[in-house]
């Protein structure tokens, strides 16, 4: 059993679009798992449909909102993107501690429970570091240049955390506007939210190491949305 100190309330936001069938059972399991770690805080699923053509096959919402009473359920018709669903996910919360990832639950309850662990103690944002394991599960192309990123990140831009692009983080509600300052609607945002971080030298952020789920799988990146992210990555690099 897990005990969160100081802090009493918690919200998982899941960006959700067109994720594979089953994608609620998934959910349900590990966040009731993860809830029932923490009887001493309360908890709050916030889910954004960012678009989906296909997310409520068969009744999926229905299960949802049957099995876990506080869901909240965002949606909206034209898809915008990762950081533009978390967004509108976290401007919706008002808990104290803030924890985020993808909706195919892909970390370990070990890498959850840890996170939210050391995030309820005195440090402001805890990002999920990924190890070697994680890149070998990438396709080749995008594990080169997830780690060609992070040196980057580091040299360039030297973050606190070089490692911006883990699925999981959780930060406090105290640097909850920081989050929604950020304008970047896909992938970058990770990086443009730890960026408006590690300019503030009195914001404590840790990286924490998180390792995936088995039977995890990731897809190959559109080299459109590539091109669209390097330019992103460009703008943050002329801004520092």
């Amino acid at each position: 059993m897990y005990f969160v100190r100081l802090l009493a309330t918690l919200d998982i936001i899941l960006p959700a679009y067109n994720p594979l069938p089953g994608w609620e059972s998934v959910v349900i399991n590990r966040y009731l798992s993860l809830k029932n770690r923490f009887p001493g805080i309360t908890f709050q699923l916030i889910i954004v449909n960012d678009g989906s053509n296909r997310i409520d096959e068969p009744g999926a919402t229905k299960i949802l909102k049957d099995s876990i009473p506080e869901l909240i359920w965002i949606s909206y018709s034209k898809n915008r993107g990762k950081g533009n669903a978390l967004r509108q996910g976290v401007a919706s919360s008002t808990a104290e501690l803030i924890v985020y990832t993808d909706i195919d639950w892909p970390y370990t309850e070990k890498s959850m429970t840890g996170l939210i662990n050391i995030l309820s103690g005195d440090m402001d944002a805890v990002i999920g570091v990924r190890d070697q394991e994680y890149y070998d599960h990438l396709p080749k192309t995008r594990s080169r240049i997830s780690k060609l990123l992070r040196t980057f990140n580091g040299k360039l831009l030297r973050l606190k955390v070089n490692d911006t692009q883990a699925g999981l983080k959780g930060f406090k509600k105290s640097v909850r506007d920081i989050f929604l300052s950020t304008s970047i609607d896909r992938y970058l945002f990770d990086l443009e939210f730890i960026y408006f971080l590690s300019g503030k030298p009195d914001i404590k952020i840790i990286g924490f190491p998180i390792k995936l789920r088995p039977g995890i799988t990731f897809s190959k990146m559109n080299r459109k949305i590539l091109f669209q992210e390097a330019r992103n990555f460009i703008k943050i690099w002329i801004k520092s």
